[in-house]
Order: structure tokens, then C-alpha cells, then sequence
């Protein structure tokens, strides 16, 4: 049973208002945490549950939120307070009414709005963050690199290749994803992408919308990279309205390569999700990398 009163005095000190702990109740919340919403004087509030060992991770949640609205650029749930209660780590925010359909021309505008807010360093992209978060529940490293592909292989493509050989992946696949490694920097030829703001877990399972139509999106992995790894990612499982698109590139054009180098940037979320839940992930990324093997001979 959660410590709702733990709970309640950090949203209270955090300004969040005096709780009603018998307004809790359970909503859903995805795989990775459970989730309750909860009513104070003055508004609904929003709370993810997880081991308390898992502070961090919600830490990190908060810090990405923090960053995105920094972006004035799109709406996000404002992160209220996180902490330890009882075996309990936790995150309060704004609990936001959302569902249905919305404005997709204005979430690809306001997407292509966070991608130019950059990150430098002495007139170079700095790629990275402050700090490590998650995806999902595997660990994100975020270690500043001024080379992009450096960047993707030590901690995107090579830590996950890495995690797959530890959990037993078939040695062919890794063996063949080492080689696509190798090759990385042959999908970069004329192209250095900016270290753009990027939301870093833009499937459509964290973007909603408001009544109004106003877009939100949600549960970052924020960093500073390459802004077609999200637009790889609104590919995955399902995609975006053909309107989602056509906006972000009115505003901010695609390089031609994106084609290509998309199957690069979400074979790290297929090999993650292999890492997470195993099964058919590990064929599915195995095709992937033979595709982009294909493009270096």
C-alpha cells in the first residue's frame, strides 16, 4: 500500500496544494509504473509509482519535462515534486485532461519548434544532456560527445548491441550489428545534424491531446542529438497523420538521407525493446540491420 501521506505533505510543500488521499484512485499508466490520480483544493494531480530504487528515473522525468517547456514550444504536464515514500519512489505533475483528436498540423509545428533549440559548446553541436535518464527502463547514458555518430555508437547502437550479447541474443546478430558499427559513419557523408532538443520517446503512446485540440506530449527521454531520431521514432508502432508531417517539414526540412538513416535511429528502440520484453524483437531488429548493411556495399 502506497504512503499517500508521505505523498500528500511532499505535494503540499511543494505547493501543490492540500491532498484528499480519499480521492485516490488507480488510472492506467503503461507498463513500467503504476498510476494514480488524486484531487487537492485546487487541482488534479497525477502520480507514477515504481520501486524506490527507481528515484532517479523519475528525477531524470522530471528534469526532461522541465526542459521541454523551457522550449515555450508545446505543452507539457508541469512536474510538481518526486521523491521516496515508504518502498515507494515517486513523481507528482499536473494531471491533464486529454483524449481524442487534435490540431496534428500544430504538434508538427511545435515539434519542429523544440528541434531548434540547440545545445553547443566554443561553436560545436554538444550532444548529450546534463544527465542519464531512461528509455523505458533501461539506462540512457547521455555523456557529452561533439561527434554525433561517436555519439550513437557508445551510447545508443554499441550499449545496446552490448545489453542484447549479455542477454544471450543470437552471436550472428551481434556479430553483423558490429559490422553496421563499423560502418557508421558512411550514413553521416555530408551531413552533421545540429544537437537538437529532442523529446528522445516520441511514439504515439505520449502525445495526446487536449479538448481544445492543443497537443501535449509526455514520459521524455530527453537529450541533445540528431532531431531524426524523433521523427524515426513517430514511425514506430503506428505512425503519425500524414498532416503531423507535412507541417514539421514545412517548417524544418528533413535532409534527404533521413530515409535511410531512420532504420539506424529505431534500431535502438527495437534492439531496447528486445533488451526489455525479448521475444520477436530480436528478428525484427536482425532484418533492420541487414537493410542498412545492404546500403554499405
Amino acid at each position: 500500500m502506497p504512503d499517500w501521506n508521505s505523498i500528500s505533505n511532499a505535494i503540499q510543500e511543494a505547493g501543490g496544494g492540500s491532498v484528499d488521499v480519499n480521492t485516490v484512485r488507480s488510472v492506467g499508466g503503461g507498463c513500467i509504473n503504476s498510476a494514480y490520480s488524486l484531487k487537492t483544493q485546487n487541482r488534479q494531480i497525477f502520480i507514477k509509482l515504481n520501486a524506490a530504487s527507481k528515484l532517479a528515473m523519475f528525477e531524470a522525468e522530471s528534469e526532461g519535462l522541465i526542459e521541454l517547456a523551457r522550449s515555450h514550444s508545446i505543452k507539457v504536464p508541469e512536474p510538481l515534486c518526486c521523491g521516496i515514500a515508504g518502498n515507494d519512489a515517486f513523481i507528482a505533475m499536473e494531471n491533464l485532461s486529454l483524449g481524442g483528436s487534435g490540431d496534428a498540423h500544430q504538434l508538427g509545428q511545435s515539434l519542429a519548434a523544440i528541434h531548434r533549440v540547440t545545445r553547443c559548446f566554443n561553436g560545436q553541436p554538444l550532444y548529450g544532456w546534463t544527465r542519464e535518464n531512461t528509455i523505458g527502463s533501461t539506462t540512457q547514458r547521455n555523456d557529452d560527445e561533439n561527434n554525433w555518430t561517436t555519439f550513437w555508437f557508445k551510447h545508443r547502437l554499441g550499449f545496446q548491441l552490448d545489453l542484447a550479447r549479455r542477454s544471450g541474443a543470437n552471436g550472428q546478430i551481434i556479430e553483423r550489428g558490429e559490422r553496421l558499427s563499423e560502418g557508421l559513419e558512411e550514413f553521416f557523408s555530408g551531413y552533421r545534424p545540429e544537437a537538437s532538443l529532442l523529446h528522445g520517446d516520441l511514439w504515439s503512446g505520449n502525445v495526446a491531446f487536449e479538448p481544445s485540440g492543443n497537443p501535449v506530449i509526455f514520459d521524455p527521454a530527453v537529450y541533445y542529438g540528431d532531431r531524426e531520431t524523433d521523427l524515426a521514432m513517430t514511425e514506430l508502432f503506428g505512425g503519425f497523420s500524414a498532416t503531423f508531417y507535412t507541417a514539421y517539414q514545412t517548417h524544418y526540412p528533413l535532409d534527404d538521407g533521413y530515409s535511410t538513416r531512420k532504420t539506424l535511429y529505431n534500431l535502438y528502440h527495437i534492439l531496447n525493446h528486445y533488451n526489455m520484453f525479448g521475444g520477436g524483437y530480436l528478428s525484427q531488429a536482425g532484418m533492420m540491420i541487414d537493410r542498412l548493411l545492404s546500403e554499405l556495399q
